[in-house]
């Protein structure tokens, strides 16, 4: 049996500094896991789709299979790979994962060892051309598939090399995947990958950049404010966008009624916000699994999101109260509005 929500990206090492100067170093981390966590809230049944190298900790892929996920799509790969991921935030909204001795020198606090030759998260990421060792390919895909006699019902593709985001969706739909959604991340939204961003467009039900992205993939001719963005992105494709504005909420767009709202943060007390789009993201996909409705599916994944916020590390997630759940979600649902 196959899982309902397959979250395909990077099993990661995080090395962090908040905004408020506390450091975390060598935690568990990554954008499958955060995404993985936050479907978790919506579905029982999650799995990932990553590869590991020889180096990444075993007993970390123990702890979430005994959490209850679906962990027959991770890869071992018999070498070692660089699973490292920087970020120092400099406020809730913005975040540098490059020259990681500047920020902690900073705080005034000493650089550890295992970033001392560190460049940044996402080395070959954005070459269109090649994959590097921890991108997951389209026989990643179907070894899981042999594996679980089923496709599952939605494919979430979480930031990772701009190659699989472009040919893991032709795959997916050849094995009969029905659902689709991508979160391109920074690397991949450049102007110049603009003709590799729309053959994703192509492919997909359902895009989920950030504004930051956004932004940045528009730098040459902006096409307007985010409703219109969101509009230039479904016109290629995809039946649902939803950019996330950070500190803002997030706008959400369902092309086939030409409907969009704009959604506030769910309330939270924000400790960390690592991790909390790609919670949103895996929130968002469980629910449109459930429910093919945007709406919906973003009042989910902006619950996901707020839990992920409210602690460290990916697991954290999972120690939301049921009853808190549902009436952040019912506080959300009132304080929605329809956007023009």
């Amino acid at each position: 049996m196959a899982a309902e929500v397959l979250c395909c990206g990077g099993l990661r090492v995080d090395y962090l500094i908040t905004a408020h100067g506390e450091p975390h170093l060598g935690e568990m981390g990554g954008n499958a896991l955060y995404a993985a966590c936050g479907a978790r809230l919506w579905s029982s049944s999650v799995g990932v789709l990553a590869r590991a190298g020889a180096n990444y900790p075993r007993d970390w892929l123990e702890t979430l299979s005994m959490q209850g996920f679906d962990m027959r799509g991770v890869r071992p790969l018999p070498f070692a790979c660089d699973h490292r991921t920087f970020y120092a935030y400099l406020d809730e909204d913005t975040r540098d994962d490059t020259n990681p001795a500047a920020h902690f020198a900073r705080w005034g606090l000493p650089l550890p060892d295992a970033l001392r030759d560190y460049v940044h998260s996402t080395p070959g990421q954005d070459d269109p051309h090649a994959y590097e060792p921890l991108a997951v390919q389209p026989d990643d895909l179907q070894r899981y598939l042999a594996l679980s006699n089923a496709p599952p019902r939605v494919l979430h593709i979480a930031p990772i090399s701009i190659r699989t985001q472009r040919y893991l969706p032709e795959a997916a739909r050849a094995a009969g995947v029905p659902l689709i959604c991508v979160d391109p991340g920074e690397r991949a939204m450049r102007p110049a990958l603009q003709p590799f961003i729309e053959a994703v467009l192509s492919l997909v039900d359902a895009f989920l950049p950030s504004w930051q992205e956004v932004r940045t993939f528009f730098a040459d001719a902006p096409p307007g404010d985010a409703l219109e963005c969101a509009r230039w992105f479904a016109t290629r494709g995809p039946r649902f966008v939803a950019i996330k504005l950070g500190s803002e909420g997030v706008l959400v767009y369902d092309h086939r009624r030409g409907h969009a709202w704009h959604l506030p943060p769910a309330p939270a007390r924000v400790v960390d916000v690592t991790g909390a789009g790609d919670a949103f993201c895996g929130g968002f996909a469980a629910a449109l699994a459930q429910t093919d409705d945007a709406l919906h599916a973003a009042l989910r994944g902006a619950v996901s999101a707020s839990f992920a916020v409210e602690g460290y590390g990916p697991l954290a997630i999972l120690r939301a109260d049921e009853r808190e759940k549902q009436q952040r979600l019912r506080a959300l649902m009132a304080r929605c509005r329809i956007v023009r």
